[in-house]
């Protein structure tokens, strides 16, 4: 938050309350103006006090200057068609029954109250941009401007199967994954072949009830519709099952007008940021010197700062910005060195990185040594965000060590590690560094050392470093694959041991590059450590059909509906060539009766293999 007033020295203190500030998230910006990140706080108003230094003489208050929201939702964002489920988290409420929350004025449907503090929000369908969050009991209400971000991402908790066990009744809901409408006289099929099925449409809000005696076990639910992709669970034992499907993006499947069905994106109205890379100074509130980046050291070297937005890929590459958007000492500014930089709307978070490049070699070179953050920067639609500084006082001199057991190659491979480090920067997303891959050959047992992280504290304090490794298959990390998911870790003093890496499944029925028959699909895996959910991507018609599967075993024999016998125009895969993905994934705390959509996704498990077939259908 930035603090206006009079006086403010480069020594300034604040406090909220009786809890001052941590000094490495302050950044006296000018003697009016002063950057700080609010620390940890009680609900409620509470008083802001400055005071330069140790001079009590310069302390001022205002009382209920702040006030700390009394909840907060986590994720703080996702995708326009609702059906997310959030957790929002309050402090000193006595949530119950009678809860009502509120999305922007729309009810969570359902809302289930977990604890007196804690609430599971299915978030209701909106609309893209900033909303609020209201939730009240009997004469309580609580509100929080800004609590709630729609836009246009994906979000891993929407549809999978939930309820009671499997007793004779089984209610599916089917939505359109693109736009969250319900899709009328979609098919619902339990059972594994076609004439022995339960054969059920859904109504027109896109939901079917089956009440049958036989549907006492574990039973294959498969759900197509004209113009979807269809999906199949198999072995379902609960009586609930929520399915989003992806609209098939053809001409044919057009209204009226030809137009290729909606798929809910739209113009976005861009964002941008504005600030200044601030270094410490010599004299009060003018731009630093970088003197925590050592000279160039020849004609096609410079020092040059990158401002990037976080991401969401735990294990990316660092890629670095064009030249254009550098920052250097020459840059202009009143207190530091100005950036800017555009972006979706959003509550976003940023880092930048500061070194010496040299764009004379190819590849282009950049190491880093100094870096900053900073988060909670608003990005409204349309509009610029200004006043943003970022710090560049973090030094990259932590070396964190990673001992890795790679797994036996087979024919195909893998034949390398691929083994990456990044910082989770809160909710927020990842810190990818320059410093964060490498990839020796297979075989390797051994240690990796990544030498050029930042320590945890300051505008860092609370982040993890995160590593992962995946043994791939050529240089540009292909199929077979295994990964062994995230393993966080909050000091480099420990060293990170990995090993356990699932072993690469193999597909037996339909055997490679001949005939399938649409039904029947056989699967086992080259060793490793057994998984706990498979799924089959199936994908025809030049990929504009995809059929998923999901599978709650390792080694299996599965027969499926031959979708084709429907006649759903473009609701089954066509005839042609096929090419079968295979992931086998293990995931912590698996339960398949909870089974969500982003533990269909490999970004769900915590270790998965996978690999690729060609057939034909």
């Amino acid at each position: 938050m930035l603090i206006q007033g009079s006086g403010f020295s480069s020594t300034v203190r604040v406090w909220f309350g009786d809890t001052e500030a941590d000094p490495g998230s302050i950044i006296p910006v000018d003697p009016s103006r002063v950057q700080v990140v609010a620390p940890p706080g009680i609900a409620g108003p509470v008083s802001l006090t400055a005071q330069n230094g140790d001079d009590a003489s310069t302390r001022r208050t205002l009382p209920g200057a702040y006030t700390y929201d009394a909840l907060y939702a986590v994720p703080t964002s996702g995708p326009v068609s609702g059906g997310n489920i959030i957790e929002i988290h309050g402090q000193g409420t006595a949530w119950d029954s009678a809860t009502i929350a509120r999305i922007d004025q729309i009810p969570c449907d359902p809302l289930v109250v977990e604890a007196a503090d804690r609430l599971l929000c299915t978030v209701p369908k909106g609309t893209q941009g900033a909303k609020t969050i209201a939730v009240a009991t009997a004469d309580v209400s609580h509100l929080v401007l800004d609590g709630y971000t729609y836009e246009d991402s994906e979000n891993g908790f929407k549809g999978g199967l939930s309820g009671l066990p499997l007793a004779g009744k089984l209610k599916v809901l089917v939505y359109n994954n693109f736009t969250g409408d319900p899709i009328p006289d979609a098919r619902v099929i339990v059972g594994d072949s076609l004439p022995t099925a339960l054969v059920r449409a859904t109504d027109a809000t896109g939901v079917t009830l089956i009440e049958d005696t036989s549907l006492d076990a574990p039973r294959t639910v498969t759900i197509a519709a004209t113009c979807h992709n269809p999906i199949s669970f198999v072995n379902v034992p609960v009586d609930t099952v929520t399915v989003y499907l992806d609209p098939v993006l053809t001409p044919a499947c057009a209204s009226g007008s030809g137009d290729i069905p909606p798929v809910g994106g739209g113009g976005i109205a861009a964002s941008a940021i504005e600030g200044e890379l601030v270094w410490d100074r010599n004299l009060e509130f003018q731009q630093g010197d970088w003197l925590n980046i050592p000279e160039p050291q020849g004609p096609s070297e410079r020092r040059a700062a990158y401002v990037m937005l976080v991401n969401s890929d735990a294990s990316g590459t660092f890629f670095l910005p064009a030249a254009t958007n550098a920052v250097t000492p020459e840059t202009d500014g009143e207190n530091g060195y100005r950036f800017r930089l555009y972006t979706a709307p959003g509550n976003r978070a940023l880092y930048a990185l500061a070194g010496i490049e040299n764009r004379a070699v190819s590849p282009p070179r950049f190491t880093a040594y100094v870096m900053g953050a900073v988060r909670g920067v608003p990005a409204l639609p349309g509009k610029t965000t200004s006043g943003v500084y970022i710090a560049m006082r973090k030094t990259l001199d932590q070396a964190l060590y990673m001992d890795i057991t790679a797994p036996a190659p087979g024919p195909k491979g893998p034949d390398r590690i691929r083994a990456s480090v990044s910082i989770m920067y809160g909710n927020d997303g990842y810190i990818n560094l320059p410093v964060s891959v490498q990839t020796p050959l297979i075989p390797f047992n051994g240690q990796l050392a990544f030498i050029g992280l930042p320590s945890l504290t300051g505008d860092l304090a609370g982040a993890t470093y995160v590593s992962t490794a995946r043994a791939v298959t050529g240089p540009s990390f292909l199929t077979p694959m295994s990964v062994v998911g995230r393993l966080l870790t909050t000091t480099t003093s420990q060293r990170v041991t990995i090993g356990n890496f699932v072993g690469a499944p193999v597909l037996q029925t339909p055997a490679l590059n001949t005939a399938w028959d649409g039904a029947h699909l056989a699967l086992t895996y080259a060793g490793g450590t057994p998984v706990d959910l498979s799924v089959y991507d199936l994908v025809s018609g030049n990929g504009l059909v995809r059929w998923t599967v999901a599978v709650p075993a390792a080694a299996h024999a599965i027969e499926l509906p031959d979708l084709r016998t429907l006649g759903l125009d473009n609701g089954a895969l066509p005839s042609g060539p096929i090419t079968i993905s295979v992931s086998g994934g293990r995931i912590d705390g698996f339960n398949y009766g909870s089974l969500r959509y982003r533990d269909l996704r490999t970004g769900g498990m915590n270790a998965y293999s996978i690999d690729t077939f060609n057939a034909h259908l």
